[in-house]
């Protein structure tokens, strides 16, 4: 009689507990229900973006200044802010980043074999590290 009991209430706190996270899942991934949610949630969605690329823009700049201030390499700050955009901004932004460096290096192999890109064009015959970063991550 009390394994009884016993199972009752297991089954009891299983579907509750079942219940509960299927209810979040079910609001996490439910679409707004008026246009206004649905505006609102763009508009956080793009802010969140456009913080974020700010913030991979940031560490490239201070990635540049660490090195041109002879500063260590793969320093405690620099991990950790490259770990919170990270976590802020999960695997895209290791994308993201990935993808400015290789940019990054397209043009400055254009530059040292004398091949004309837009940014020669909006930089002119002076550019700086910090100048190729304002110029491909615009924000």
């Amino acid at each position: 009689m009390f394994e009884l009991f016993l199972f009752t209430v297991f089954i009891y706190l299983l579907f509750r507990v079942l219940f509960k996270s299927f209810t979040k899942l079910a609001t996490r991934f439910s679409k707004p229900r008026n246009l206004d949610a649905e505006l609102r949630q763009l508009i956080e969605s793009s802010s969140d973006n456009t913080a974020i690329a700010l913030e991979i823009k940031t560490f490239l700049l201070d990635i540049i200044n660490d090195a041109k201030n002879d500063r260590e390499k793969f320093s405690d700050p620099r991990i950790n802010q490259a770990q919170a955009i990270l976590d802020r901004a999960g695997p895209s932004a290791f994308y993201w980043m990935t993808e400015i460096s290789a940019q990054l290096c397209l043009l400055a192999s254009a530059q040292i074999n004398g091949i004309p890109t837009n940014v020669n064009v909006e930089l002119g015959s002076s550019a700086t590290p910090e100048d190729f970063v304002r110029i491909v991550v615009k924000v």
